[in-house]
């Protein structure tokens, strides 16, 4: 048995690791001849070439500035996870334990989104934003995307379960419903805090259809984009498309290393607790 899930968990690891070794193999080969002929065969997963031409053109390249984008990404991302964090864990403490007997049917309506496609309010949203006027701009690829039906479930699903003493307790206290979700809500949350982060920060980082359907030109555009405008301008230049796709890459794996110890503890506990 113990044979089987290792074999299982070695041919996962394979399927995973297999793409990024060709993707860096790639990316270190500045002879783009030897790359189309390498491929389809084993050179094109182990490294021969260990140049870093490939990576100073991306980043000497002023018709796709890399920094810029990078710089781009980075600021939306993390507007975006600081804003979502705060917003949707307060919303859901609100609905756990505010006053009101319409809770119920507030909590129901935010589920029932979760079976709503969010591709089908792209138009309708495309339309409100250029209303207001906020097309191509860093606002518009953050304000939309921060409120989110399922991380309120979620962060709901865990300040339900928070023991009602605790919750009576700060009442006793004096303590507002504000101060109840910033004094005892937040502090006991870290699991959930840490799933959802990583979720809205795979989200964030990896958007595409939203932020090509609301900026025009490099001074706000993430990675993303401008991966695929990359791509589209230089289709014979694998090396350089593979080296913008590892640089990209690289915050993604960087974070979820950071956070993979937090992230596992918390689905594990949470399947305890259930």
């Amino acid at each position: 048995m113990q044979l089987i899930k290792y074999l299982l968990i070695s041919t996962l690891a394979l399927i995973i690791a297999v793409p990024l070794m060709m993707m860096v193999t790639i990316s270190l080969n500045p002879d783009n001849t030897d790359i189309l002929r390498s491929m389809g065969g084993w050179r094109a997963f182990i490294p021969q070439h260990f140049s870093l031409d490939n990576y100073a053109a991306i980043l000497a390249d002023t018709t796709h500035p890399f920094g810029r984008y990078i710089f781009n990404t980075v600021l939306i991302t993390a507007v975006t996870l600081a804003l979502s964090l705060l917003i949707n864990s307060a919303a859901a403490f609100a609905l756990a334990w505010g006053q009101g007997k319409r809770r119920g049917v507030l909590l129901l309506l935010i589920v029932a989104l979760l079976a709503i496609p969010g591709e089908t309010l792209v138009l309708s949203q495309l339309f409100i934003v250029s209303r207001v006027g906020i097309l191509d701009t860093y606002l518009v690829q953050i304000i939309p995307c921060v409120a989110n039906a399922f991380y309120i479930f979620l962060f709901y699903q865990f300040f339900s379960k928070i023991p009602r003493d605790l919750i009576d307790a700060a009442r006793v206290d004096g303590f507002s419903l504000f101060r109840t979700w910033l004094n005892v809500g937040l502090p006991l949350s870290k699991p959930v805090f840490v799933t959802v982060a990583t979720l809205q920060f795979l989200a964030s980082w990896n958007s595409y259809l939203w932020p090509i359907m609301v900026t025009r030109g490099p001074e706000v555009r993430p990675l993303s984009v401008a991966m695929s405008a990359y791509f589209g301008s230089n289709q014979l230049y694998w090396g350089n498309i593979m080296a913008f796709a590892v640089m990209m890459a690289v915050p993604v794996i960087l974070f979820f290393l950071l956070v993979q110890r937090h992230f596992i503890a918390s689905i594990t506990g949470s399947a305890v607790k259930g």
